[in-house]
């Protein structure tokens, strides 16, 4: 059955998160039910096909838009989301084009010099925009699959052998016809999953897969100057390649990808490798000048505002951002004069202001009502007619 869940809700996205970050999200949760990594769990499998149902309509810029204007009854009847009659094998195809391969036997690894390749995995630390300036390193746990050292991952019990697959024959593959004898497609046996043969006697600890999960911890060092959304690559610490193509576990395992994800700061907006800050400055400040000392990423800084400033003007302060990732050299603090008119004044400061507006001929509040406003009040109500009233 479809799921009535929303699919954003399932992915663990926002409505306006991007096509990436959502292809992303998908990988992520993929991994996690993927039923190979959860054998015998009905719950997991359930969780594994409604993120794929999400994911085949969101990942799609027409079903996107139905489903964002209508929801699911934007759906119904669309062609290929029927998941209601979508089969695994169909699930596991869209799975397989996400990852470049599949996991568990249900597609071929990739090749490095003829030599088969594991899967890459990915996780996620967060860190802090400080971090960002010094570099830091994250402790990380994740979830792989490993070849089983019980039966060296052919799946057998020991001292048994497999057998030849009944349904292919040995071959590992099986033909299907379409549209009347049309056209003729080659798979891998759903029986044996590629491999040609069948595990008779299964292994106690792998249950015939020749892989079991493994639980991992590692120390990942994130360098100076990383943005939000880029990976660190792990090298060799993804999964080996499938059991049908490398039943020995003698391939080449893929890589872990963390992704770091930078906290938003409380004051600083990021802009590469710059960063924004927004001052607050008094009126006289901007008139007169001043020095101000600002905060910056690593310490105080000093600012000189000229007088006759304007609200809103930028000043640059070089070097004081971000590092560059690749040449590590810093990005500037962009400091922004954010005028503050004060909500209440003391006596003197009121006298001060309305000296100062006298000499600039400014009506300001002192209980009486200029000349202009009265004209205007009265065109409002009626007591004048044209605007020509108003001079």
């Amino acid at each position: 059955m479809p799921t009535t869940r929303d699919y954003y809700e399932v992915l663990g996205v926002s409505r306006d998160e991007s096509p990436d970050e959502i292809k992303r999200a998908y990988r992520r949760l993929a991994m996690k039910y993927h039923p190979d990594r959860n054998p015998g769990d009905p719950q997991a499998e359930a969780s594994f096909k409604e993120c794929a149902e999400a994911y085949e309509a969101l990942s799609d810029p027409e079903k996107r838009t139905m489903y964002d204007r209508y929801g699911h009854s934007g759906l119904r009847g669309t062609p290929g989301h029927d998941f209601g009659s979508m089969n695994a094998q169909d699930i596991f195809s869209m799975f397989e084009e996400i990852f470049g391969g599949g996991l568990g036997g249900r597609a071929r690894a990739r090749q490095r010099g003829g030599v088969p390749r594991g899967y890459d995995l990915e996780t996620e630390v967060e860190i802090t925009l400080a971090e960002v300036l010094t570099g830091t390193t994250r402790d990380v746990q994740f979830k792989r699959l490993d070849v089983c050292q019980r039966c060296s991952g052919s799946g057998s019990k020991e001292g048994s052998e497999p057998a030849v697959c009944t349904t292919c024959g040995g071959h590992g593959q099986v033909a299907q016809t379409g549209l009347g004898g049309m056209f003729r497609m080659v798979t891998n046996c759903p029986h044996c999953g590629g491999r040609g043969k069948v595990i008779v006697d299964k292994c106690p600890d792998c249950k015939g897969r020749g892989r079991t999960p493994v639980q991992r911890s590692l120390s990942v060092k994130i360098p100076p100057g990383v943005k939000s959304g880029q990976a660190v690559r792990i090298g060799d610490e993804g999964e080996p390649p499938p059991p049908e193509v490398d039943p020995a576990g003698n391939g080449i395992r893929g890589d872990l990808q963390v992704v770091v994800r930078v906290q938003a700061h409380e004051h600083f907006e990021r802009e590469g490798d710059h960063l924004l800050l927004a001052v607050p400055v008094a009126f006289s400040q901007l008139a007169l000048g001043a020095t101000l000392e600002v905060p910056s990423i690593d310490g105080q800084a000093t600012l000189t505002i000229p007088q006759g400033t304007q609200h809103a003007a930028a000043f640059r302060i070089e070097g004081r951002g971000l590092p560059n990732l690749r040449t590590q050299r810093r990005g500037d603090l962009v400091v922004i004069a954010q005028l503050v008119v004060p909500r209440k004044l003391n006596d003197e400061q009121r006298k001060l202001l309305q000296e100062y507006a006298e000499t600039e001929e400014l009506d300001v509040g002192t209980g009486e009502r200029s000349s202009f406003w009265d004209k205007l009040k009265d065109v409002v109500t009626g007591g004048g007619n044209t605007a020509k009233d108003i001079d």
